[in-house]
């Protein structure tokens, strides 16, 4: 039975992904470094430093990590106190409310690894007072679901508009409209 919903924060409570998106491009020109596509798509979900981590041996940049941390927040920082179209995710809200209310938060800043890894679902279930298998988690990436279905929770993935070239193979439910997952819906899960 599910006891409580975690929520994943970019790109299902709000579209901050296409904001990210323009920050790591600004921090990876303004290193100097050419970044494919299918590199980028392959960082969806995870933190920002073993981001840079991985770009800094990959592209064997001769900064610390946390540097390139520093400048893709500063460029973040800059689009978002400038980008007047950001707002939630069309339904989130409705959702929320159908749900009731939120008891706690968690972010990359509070772990010491970043999905795949579930350690985040597994602080995010005890935080809630839940065990992670009377919990949900509404993803919306590879690395996010298989951080949920690792620390045994039913996971939803959620398939924007925004999110492309994720795995959603591993979820218990795809959903593209969050009215399929009001707390009536739940029973089918």
């Amino acid at each position: 039975m599910i006891k409580a919903v975690l929520f994943d924060m970019d790109g299902v409570i709000v579209d901050s992904e296409p904001l990210h998106r323009r920050a790591y491009f600004r921090m990876f020109d303004e290193v100097g470094i050419g970044v494919s596509e299918s590199l980028y798509n392959s960082f969806t979900g995870q933190a920002t430093l073993p981001i840079c981590r991985r770009l800094c041996e990959e592209f064997q940049i001769d900064r610390p990590a946390e540097e390139l941390v520093d400048i893709k927040r500063k460029h973040f920082k800059d689009i978002f106190q400038n980008d007047m179209d950001f707002e939630l995710i069309d339904g989130v809200l409705e959702l929320i409310q159908d749900y009731q209310y939120f008891v706690a938060k968690i972010s990359g800043a509070d772990l010491k690894a970043s999905k795949p890894h579930p350690e985040i679902f597994i602080k995010a279930a005890a935080l809630a007072g839940e065990k992670p298998e009377n919990c949900m988690v509404i993803e919306d990436s590879t690395n996010g679901i298989k951080a949920a279905k690792d620390a045994n929770i039913i996971c939803v993935a959620y398939k924007s508009v925004n999110t492309k070239n994720q795995d959603y193979t591993r979820a218990n439910k795809v959903i593209s409209d969050f009215k399929e997952i009001y707390f009536s819906e739940l029973k089918s899960l």
